[in-house]
């Protein structure tokens, strides 16, 4: 199998799942992960003075919110549609990671970069830096283990990708958002353990502020690269180049189809696209005769791809279905709905 079979299969497994049970765990082993993790390092914090271990904490806390955040969108999405919102709440997954993406900025990165600029301005000694040596080494434990489970929950949607590649692309949000939280926790109690050991060899604490500097822009650049994809997602993606072609080939399976006019996309949610086509039928065919090829068209694509829920069909204007003597042409204003 090749690299892009792989990536094709993978996208379907993804798109037909969501990954949202696959996210669920890996979003329940984070957040025991980081409850630990920010009682570990707020003691730390109390015992050392240090200010990279309270900048950790307070990522930490972030972190967990960011979990329950993630938790309240699966939930949220699972609401049935209703005439304010016919097309549902899947969204929801969108729109609580993008909140996310705010929070790790503003709780964790803002908070970090003042606790830095305050500890090189206002300089403290650590106590204790044994204690800090273990805390960061036991939260470097906890926070391997929370990537590791997040990654193996990943594994299978990613396919051949690389991971950058399937965090951008990935039209799930809660498990790239997790790889990437994770990542960035464990760069972070990186530059707090450096921070902490040149402090102690040199005796200058305001190693331990600038390393509380560097967590604090590492947390503001991944709360904005975070919300740069989230916001791509909210807006409303297309589908993938896998899933479009897919589509595409099961308009061109049917003989009484003449011409792909055009074809437009939207995820509502990983789990729910939207397809709407444009098509010029082949002449001589009548509209009850369209209406039976419409739904065999609509058999084949949710055949290709599971996730087309809703799917809408539109004659091209000109079409001979539409202009057949005796039948009754479709509405010319919006899209026919295949159900």
């Amino acid at each position: 199998m090749t690299g892009s079979d792989r990536d094709t299969r993978a996208d379907a497994a993804e798109a037909h799942s969501g990954g949202h049970g696959e996210s669920t765990k890996a979003i329940l082993a984070a957040f025991i992960a980081n409850i630990g993790i920010a009682a570990t390092k707020f003691v730390g914090f109390l015992i050392t003075g240090s200010s990279s271990l309270l900048a950790e904490a307070i990522h930490s806390v972030a972190d967990s919110s960011n979990q329950g955040l993630l938790f309240l969108g699966g939930k949220r999405a699972e609401k049935p549609a209703t005439d304010l919102h016919p097309f549902g709440f899947g969204r929801s997954r969108y729109f609580w990671s993008f909140v996310v993406a705010i929070v790790l900025f503003s709780l964790g990165g803002l908070f970090a970069l003042y606790e830095g600029w305050h500890k090189i301005t206002h300089p403290e000694e650590i106590s204790s830096p044994i204690v800090a040596f273990v805390i960061l080494g036991l939260a470097i434990g906890f926070e391997g283990f929370a990537l590791r489970t997040a990654m193996r929950h990943a594994r299978p949607h990613r396919g051949g990708r690389s991971w950058l590649r399937y965090i951008r692309s990935s039209r799930s949000p809660e498990l790239p958002v997790l790889l990437v939280e994770d990542s960035a926790a464990l760069a972070g109690l990186v530059f707090a353990l450096l921070g902490v050991t040149l402090s102690v060899i040199s005796g200058e604490p305001t190693f331990d502020g600038i390393g509380t500097l560097a967590i604090g822009a590492l947390l503001v650049s991944v709360g904005v690269f975070l919300a740069i994809e989230m916001q791509s997602l909210l807006l409303g993606e297309a589908a993938t180049d896998e899933h479009q072609g897919r589509i595409r080939a099961a308009f061109a399976a049917s003989p009484e189809i003449d011409r792909l006019v055009s074809l437009m996309t939207q995820h509502l949610s990983p789990d729910d696209l939207l397809v709407a086509a444009k098509v010029v039928f082949a002449s001589g065919l009548s509209a009850s005769d369209a209406g039976e090829v419409i739904n065999a068209c609509e058999a084949r694509i949710r055949d290709a791809v599971p996730i087309a829920t809703r799917i809408y069909i539109e004659p091209a204007a000109g079409s001979d279905a539409a202009a057949t003597p005796g039948s009754a042409a479709p509405e010319p204003e919006g899209p026919h709905p295949v159900n």
